[in-house]
Order: structure tokens, then C-alpha cells, then sequence
């Protein structure tokens, strides 16, 4: 039972990762024309561009996804069969992220389009610079009397 759910926390912390990459990526598109600054924030942009970046270099290498593959071994560990959740949650994660009966190349695409799609944001709407610590504020010099 506890593999069981364990597996379905894998797909739902999976799901997530998606949800970033993908919302995100919607957001920062809306909010381009409109000039808002939270979508220039630079934390928020390059760990995006990273979550893409590593699932760019795993198709790229032909990597299996860890998450994939944890939530499989753990699905086999609870006596489950692999790709299904006895819960309900667990199956509407799971429907949600992956999908039957497309080749490889199919996803190989939809993440190398999607790395492709990142970039060209961070390239049109550049994230500002970072910002460490306040700069101190000079006083001006009095005057010479």
C-alpha cells in the first residue's frame, strides 16, 4: 500500500515539473506584450529554462526519465501494474502525463520544440540581471563654502 502511494506522489510531484515548465511558459507569453515585470524576474526564468534543459538532455542522451522510472519500480514494489494507479488521484495524474500509443519521436519533438520555445522567450523578454544585497546610496559631497 505504501509503495502504492508512493508511486502516486512520484507522478503527482511529475506532474507538477510539467505544470511549471508548461504554465510557466503560457504566463511569461502573456505577459510579454504587456511589458509586466514578474515575468522578468531571473529566478523564475532561468529555473525554467533549466526544467526544460533537463528534459531536452534527456532525450537528447536517450534518458529515461527518473521520475518515470521511480514511479514504475515503486508501482511494481506495491504489486501494482506498471502505469497504474489503484487511486483515483494516481490515475488522473498519471492520464494526464502521459500518453498511449505515440512513438518516441513524437516526444522527442514536443520537448525539443518546447527547450526551443524557452529560449526564444529568454531571447524576446530577457530576464533582468540579478540583484545581491541593496547598493549603498552615496551621499553628495558638501558644498565648499
Amino acid at each position: 500500500m505504501w509503495y502504492g502511494i508512493a508511486a502516486d506522489l512520484v507522478v503527482a510531484v511529475h506532474v507538477a515539473y510539467v505544470a511549471y515548465v508548461v504554465l510557466g511558459q503560457l504566463a511569461i507569453i502573456v505577459a510579454a506584450p504587456f511589458k509586466w515585470q514578474w515575468a522578468r524576474n531571473p529566478w523564475f526564468r532561468f529555473t525554467h529554462l533549466a526544467a526544460i534543459a533537463v528534459v531536452a538532455y534527456e532525450e537528447l542522451r536517450g534518458i529515461r526519465c527518473p521520475l518515470s522510472v521511480w514511479e514504475e519500480q515503486l508501482r511494481l514494489l506495491a504489486g501494482q501494474v506498471t502505469h497504474t494507479s489503484e487511486t483515483f488521484i494516481g490515475r488522473l495524474f498519471h492520464d494526464l502525463l502521459f500518453i498511449e500509443g505515440k512513438p518516441e519521436i513524437f516526444f522527442t519533438t514536443v520537448h525539443l520544440a518546447a527547450f526551443a520555445l524557452i529560449v526564444q522567450g529568454l531571447i524576446m523578454l530577457p530576464p533582468r540581471m540579478f540583484r545581491f544585497g541593496r547598493t549603498a546610496k552615496t551621499e553628495p559631497a558638501p558644498a565648499a563654502a
